[in-house]
């Protein structure tokens, strides 16, 4: 975070083709011919066996399924899963992980480490990177919004690599000085208020955070995590020179992470 105080007046900006018709000349189109009559056709394997192809449909969208909830399961275990654990937990044998598990190691999303536990592999790093923009243009409205009612800079942090990364940040345009804080800047979990109320949030508590100089000396904050948004940690907070009336500010950052959620939701 940098504190070096910026003189107000305005917010710095940082920063078909159609399918083709049946040809004359094709003797299926021909109606007339008995190889392309209905009375010549033979049955597909899906029309001769419809029922099959439901069966097959079903399958799919189970296993796609079972790989989604592994790669939650490993996602929230610090310490990797082993094949065994995550067939318990699944509720299948060992052989199904095994198959759900090759094709996503393939990909990069899973990645077996040197005692063959299961850990989230670099693929969903890039996955996360692309889905970033989204995320900060989906919260800008609330950030401006909540920068000019606290008369602080307001930021959206999520977790990434296991610390707290500024992904939105949003200056208000009003104040004489305020505080300049780097979208992409860094921090533990457990220091500043962006980081304490992320914390918080994995318990579901949607109560607003506070800090003051944890971070950067001189440097106060309030946070409140964004909460049921799936797969998403993040919180929402300000950032100002002097100290935060915590009743009214924690209320407002409150009141834009559940705007976020809903627009991320």
């Amino acid at each position: 975070m940098d504190t070096a105080a910026r003189p107000g007046g305005g917010a710095t900006s940082r920063s078909a083709t159609p399918f083709a018709a049946a040809r004359a000349d094709n003797p299926a189109s021909r109606p007339g011919d008995r190889t392309g009559s209905p009375q010549g056709a033979t049955p597909t394997a899906a029309a001769a066996n419809p029922g099959r192809t439901v069966a097959r449909t079903g399958e799919s969208a189970q296993t796609l399924d079972r790989g989604l909830r592994l790669l939650h399961l490993v996602a929230e275990a610090p310490n990797g899963l082993t094949v065994t654990e995550a067939a318990n937990r699944l509720g299948i044998g060992r052989a199904a992980v095994y198959r759900l598990a090759g094709p996503l190691t393939g990909h990069g999303m899973l990645r077996r480490d040197e005692a063959g536990r299961l850990r989230l592999g670099a693929g969903l790093l890039h996955l996360a990177r692309r889905a970033q923009p989204l995320l900060a243009e989906a919260a800008l409205p609330a950030l401006r919004r909540l920068a000019e009612q606290a008369g602080a800079t307001a930021h959206l942090t999520v977790v990434e690599g296991g610390e707290g990364v500024a992904l939105a940040v949003v200056e208000p345009s009003w104040t004489s000085f305020h505080v300049a804080y780097r979208t992409g800047a860094r921090h533990p979990l457990d220091r500043g208020a962006a980081g304490r109320a992320i914390l918080a949030g994995r318990s579901g508590s949607a109560d607003p955070v506070s800090s003051s100089g944890e971070l950067q000396a001189g440097a106060y904050g309030v946070a409140a995590p964004v909460l049921g948004v799936p797969g998403l940690e993040a919180s929402v907070g300000v950032v100002a020179l002097a100290p935060l009336n915590v009743d009214t500010v924690g209320t407002q950052v409150r009141a834009a992470a559940a705007a976020i959620a809903t627009a991320l939701g």
